[in-house]
């Protein structure tokens, strides 16, 4: 195998762990930490449309779109998905707190994205079930 793309697989498993145990717990917080009452009343204060399919969105999307991403299926898709939760999240939450994260602004939500962005385009490695999956359709389709 080629060594560079040996390194971008091993980089692209390490920031989809990263950024998947981040999202997990994100998404558990939501569902069951505060629960999806609590998390729905948050986004009520925060002007949300549809607070409560919103709650249940970002929680399920955030919770198994991190074990996804750590497990590496369907990595593009999730990573959009993500993408768009975290949009919403600058929008709602974040915005008019201004950038920096210690006064709750959107640094960190800005982070996330980039992160959500490189895995997205990303050589995802061997550690990954869609690189699995990827090898399996190329030699289908050589056959």
């Amino acid at each position: 195998m080629n060594p560079l793309k040996h390194a971008q697989g091993l980089s692209a498993t390490i920031a989809r762990i990263i950024l998947g145990v981040i999202f997990v717990m994100h998404g558990w917080q939501k569902l069951f930490t505060n629960g999806i009452d609590q998390t729905r009343m948050g986004f009520e204060s925060m002007d949300v449309p549809a607070p409560e399919i919103a709650a249940w969105f970002a929680g399920i999307a955030e919770f198994v779109g991190g074990i996804l991403l750590i497990i590496g299926i369907a990595v593009p898709l999730v990573a959009l998905i993500l993408i768009i939760d975290m949009i919403g999240a600058i929008i709602f939450a974040h915005m008019d707190a201004g950038f920096w994260v210690n006064e709750g602004g959107y640094e960190f939500v800005l982070a996330l994205i980039a992160g959500l962005i490189a895995i997205a385009v990303a050589h995802q490695g061997a550690l990954s079930v869609d690189a699995h999956v990827a090898k399996r359709f190329s030699r289908s389709r050589n056959r």
